[in-house]
């Protein structure tokens, strides 16, 4: 199967260059040609069965989240555009079958070449790059597939996405009693320990709640505390897509299902995963326990508290999320960074000062004023090094230092920026979800 390699003359994109332009940086609208080219061109591999790997860049991996990622930016271009559609549906396929094979894994191999992070890891499994169970791997998949059908209103995906929605219930329902119910563990031996989980592989202790258990955080990093407040919310609003589809398929044992586990997740994250803050009132915690430990943070990697609005159904006009965005973007929040630069949130798995694009973009994309948008925009372009292309993170003095030459999320969410800021984004898609 032969998938589109550019997306520079189709029709949305030649009318989001001409908006970027009266703009007035040239920058602007060729970086989006760049960011959007370079994931089709460089990124995707079509498979034998009709699938399509798509690494993450400079890593011969698929990520379940950032193939997901990787991926929003075109929904936007493919009301009309039947290639552009079975590409993302191809992707979709292969994330399916990913998750069906082993739903605690974050990262595949095209092949099941036993190529891995680190060939000491308990999983032997040959088609596994990473073991880290995060839940935002199993939640992004469920999502693209429903902003898929909201977008393209095909429907010969749902089946698919129905028996994966089936099996990550049984899932996110078993990490509900992390401690008597689940078998994973994950250690990595000799290893930082943000790298590993503790308590031998099985995690710091926690107490039920009603949220459900991660390992591991959308940075791939090692959880503090078992619940990932954003990770719970953003599987809620998941369980609401997979739930919408269900009904569709006039599959009503599966639409109840995701519909209770949303709604019981929503409730324990607003009962255990929020706290009062002296300086900002009631804030959604990063991390808790259960057992009454917060972490008071936030990450650039999606699922954030940030991000909420863009991958959790809440409103960008809710008090407590306006309240944990005003925290956030502070120097309250030990990994908001401001520099010569530039000023953003960054993540501790960079190193310290170091601020992340993506999060400069979801800082943009979930602000309510268009100059917003706008400024972030501008710090993107002005922070890429000169290279017309987005990296992991930069030095908040100087981004001419930076991790990840070819990180395509990062490349992906310039894009969704960008279109967003002219009107020809996929803001409609998540909007209609919260209401916002």
């Amino acid at each position: 199967m032969k998938f589109p390699t550019s997306v520079k003359d189709h029709p949305i994109v030649e009318q989001a260059l001409r908006r970027l332009d009266a703009l007035g940086d040239p920058r602007f609208g060729p970086t989006l040609v760049r960011c959007l080219d370079d994931t089709l061109a460089r990124t995707i591999r079509p498979m034998p069965d009709g699938t399509a790997f798509v690494v993450t860049g400079d890593i011969p991996a698929m990520w379940l989240r950032d193939s997901t990622t990787q991926m929003m930016p075109y929904l936007a271009l493919m009301r009309d555009d039947a290639p552009l559609q079975d590409l993302v549906l191809a992707v979709m396929k292969r994330q399916f079958q990913q998750i069906g094979r082993n739903p605690y894994a974050n990262a595949f191999n095209a092949e099941p070449s036993g190529r891995a992070h680190d060939p000491n890891d308990l999983c032997d499994d040959p088609w596994v790059w990473e073991e880290k169970y995060e839940v935002d791997s199993l939640a992004f998949p469920l999502l693209l597939a429903h902003r898929f059908w909201l977008a393209t209103e095909r429907t010969d995906h749902l089946a698919g996405a129905a028996r994966v929605a089936r099996l990550v219930i049984e899932v996110w329902r078993r990490e509900q009693d992390h401690e008597d119910l689940s078998a994973y563990r994950f250690l990595r031996p000799a290893s930082a320990r943000s790298d590993t989980l503790q308590n031998d592989g099985r995690g710091t202790p926690v107490a039920r709640t009603g949220m459900t258990w991660s390992g591991f955080r959308p940075s791939d990093d090692a959880c503090v505390y078992g619940y990932n407040v954003p990770a719970n919310l953003c599987a809620a609003a998941a369980l609401d897509g997979a739930a919408d589809m269900a009904r569709h398929l006039s599959d009503t044992a599966l639409a109840d299902a995701a519909t209770a586990l949303a709604a019981e997740l929503r409730d324990a994250a607003l009962r255990h995963g929020t706290v009062h803050h002296p300086n900002f009132g009631s804030i959604y915690a990063y991390e808790v326990d259960g057992h009454g430990h917060a972490l008071l943070t936030d990450d650039a990697n999606m699922p954030s508290l940030l991000s909420l609005p863009l991958v959790a159904n809440v409103s960008t006009t809710d008090p407590r999320y306006l309240a944990t965005r005003t925290f956030v973007l502070s120097p309250a929040n030990p990994t908001w960074y401001s520099g010569t630069a530039a000023e953003g949130v960054g993540s501790p798995h960079t190193p310290d000062g170091y601020i992340w694009p993506i999060a400069i973009a979801v800082e943009g994309l979930t602000s309510n004023d268009p100059d917003d948008r706008l400024r972030a925009l501008g710090t993107l372009v002005d922070t890429d090094a000169g290279t017309g292309a987005m990296h992991e993170s930069f030095d908040k003095d100087d981004p001419r230092q930076f991790t990840r030459p070819w990180f395509s999320w990062a490349n992906a969410m310039y894009a969704e920026l960008a279109l967003d800021t002219v009107g020809l984004g996929t803001r409609s898609l998540w909007t209609a979800c919260d209401g916002g």
